[in-house]
């Protein structure tokens, strides 16, 4: 697969990422173990080399799968994981603290089964801890060896460069895809004026772009989509007219409406690196095929075109959530 490099450092991942929260966390229940292990393997081995996990996922039992998966071939590949949340879990609250990054550092090292971390996210930026102290931290255990790379995760352009001052951010992690677009407006230029990579996270909608979810779905009761307004039935409604968008370029193209959707966001900038999850070999396989779904302008003008017609209903976190981005 195609590589790209995050930030200025060289960080040299492949073109599309492995998301594995959704293996142990938030889209229902957790998948089997082994069958964990053997996806990632998988993955590898179709030339994915960039994977992200959060101590928060499970908590600490994503850590601790992607950390078994990825121990046999530990030097050929990329692992980030995340630190901000109260004791590990991401309903009780915020914390970065100084001495709460180091003390997650350690543990994630350990579930991980590796001597360093590869890209370490600030998961949510914490407005109780100056952000010059949370990259102060990390630049500690950078100095020491425990991380390689700084990352953040849906901050606000100011905090961007606040933390940038103190130590170099890599990357910059936050929800993009076709249905949600506001990063363009003030995240991209600030990335592209400080040389930072951008890791879009639930590229496919959190699957909505996948045209395999509508108003009929029935999500499982620990769905975290069941929280979310723009995935009651209403708003999958209103907003089919997205799907169709994408579904008719890709019948055009001859790929899934998957393929395209991530296709247009590599396309985008040559610094962005989506991590799309999945449980089932075949999508892994479908989302890795995307790589080599060539769109043309006539394609992109086309797209850019209908999503100029068609306004996404329904807000993207439910609004406790919601108070925890941009900052």
């Amino acid at each position: 697969m195609e590589k790209r490099r995050l930030g200025q450092t060289g960080l040299e991942v492949s073109a599309i990422g492995f998301g594995c929260m959704g293996l142990s966390y938030g889209y229902g229940p957790a998948t089997d173990k082994q069958q964990g292990i053997k996806l990632i393997g998988a993955a590898f081995d179709r030339g994915v080399t960039f994977f992200d996990t959060a101590e928060a996922y499970g908590p600490g039992t994503n850590e601790e799968l992607v950390g078994e998966a990825l121990q046999p071939f530990r030097d050929r590949v990329v692992i980030a994981t995340k630190f901000g949340f109260r004791g590990g879990h991401a309903d009780a609250g915020l914390d970065s603290r100084p001495e709460r990054i180091r003390e997650v550092a350690e543990k994630s090292l350990h579930r991980l089964k590796t001597d360093r971390i590869d890209i370490f996210y600030q998961h949510r930026v914490d407005p109780a801890v100056p952000i010059e102290d949370v990259a102060g931290a990390v630049k500690e255990l950078i100095g020491a060896g425990k991380v390689k790379h700084f990352g953040l995760s849906e901050a606000g352009a100011d905090t961007i460069r606040r933390a940038h001052a103190v130590q170099p951010v890599t990357a910059v992690q936050s929800e993009y895809s076709m249905w949600w677009r506001e990063p363009e407006e003030k995240i991209f230029p600030t990335l592209e004026e400080l040389g930072i990579g951008f890791v879009p996270f639930s590229p496919l909608g959190k699957g909505f772009l996948t045209g395999t979810i509508d108003a009929n779905t029935n999500f499982d009761k620990t769905d975290f989509r069941n929280t979310v307004p723009r995935f009651t039935p209403q708003a999958r409604k209103a907003n089919k007219a997205l799907v169709e968008l994408v579904r008719d370029i890709a019948v055009r193209k001859n790929a899934t409406p998957a393929q395209i959707a991530l296709a247009w966001l590599l396309l985008r900038k040559p610094w962005i690196v989506p991590i799309p999850g999945t449980t089932k070999l075949h999508r892994l396989e479908e989302n890795i095929g995307a790589a080599s779904v060539a769109l043309t302008r006539e394609d992109l003008s086309s797209i850019e075109q209908g999503l100029s017609k068609i306004t996404v209903q329904g807000d993207r976190y439910s609004p406790d959530r919601q108070k925890l981005v941009s900052r």
